[in-house]
């Protein structure tokens, strides 16, 4: 049975096949419920998946925390990137006083509906103003702990090295026995 990465995000199918390189991206639109709970919005996704076609699946969503803000802006950081840009979220850290962040990585797997699981893979670090050009999503402005680059600065292979995607990624695949 195929293993199926449902993503539109051509970087993030490729972290994904660095790390299980059978993985075949689909690019179909689900429908996204939306809140603050990642674990609800890509059970959802699953769900749907498994209506579309058969295989299993795989649904992640990436959030960033801020501390600060008891987690805003969380799973809905794809949508303040759409309306206020890498550059607004600083502004937001900024004016909250808010930096310190968690980059959270909910990766979703399932070959049934009644068999979902979740991998989580977490980094901290801090909301800096938006710096480097490689990467995507609010990687310019993310910061991990320990480093003097924001993830848009790094290369893909040093940001693989050490991403929550990976994380959450390795733990799938330990998962898979593979």
């Amino acid at each position: 049975m195929s293993l199926y990465f449902i993503t539109g995000n051509k970087g993030k199918l490729a972290e994904a096949q660095e790390i299980l390189p059978e993985i075949e991206g689909l690019d179909i639109d689900l429908p996204e419920i939306q809140g603050v709970d990642a674990h609800k919005i890509i059970e959802a996704k699953l769900q749907a998946a498994l209506e579309h076609q058969e295989g299993e699946f795989i649904v992640e969503d990436t959030s960033l925390y801020y501390e600060g803000l008891n987690g805003l802006p969380g799973p809905l950081v794809k949508w303040f990137l759409e309306t206020v840009g890498p550059d607004g979220l600083y502004k937001f850290a900024k004016g909250f006083n808010a930096y310190k962040a968690t980059a959270k990585t909910i990766v979703g797997y399932a070959k049934d509906p009644d068999n979902i699981q979740f991998f989580e893979g977490n980094i901290d670090g801090e909301v800096v103003e938006p710096r480097g050009d490689q990467g995507f999503g609010f990687d310019p402005i993310f910061q991990p702990n320990g480093y003097n680059q924001t993830f848009a600065e790094m290369t893909l292979e040093e940001k693989n090295n050490l991403s929550m995607r990976k994380i959450a990624f390795n733990k799938l695949r330990e998962y898979l026995g593979r």
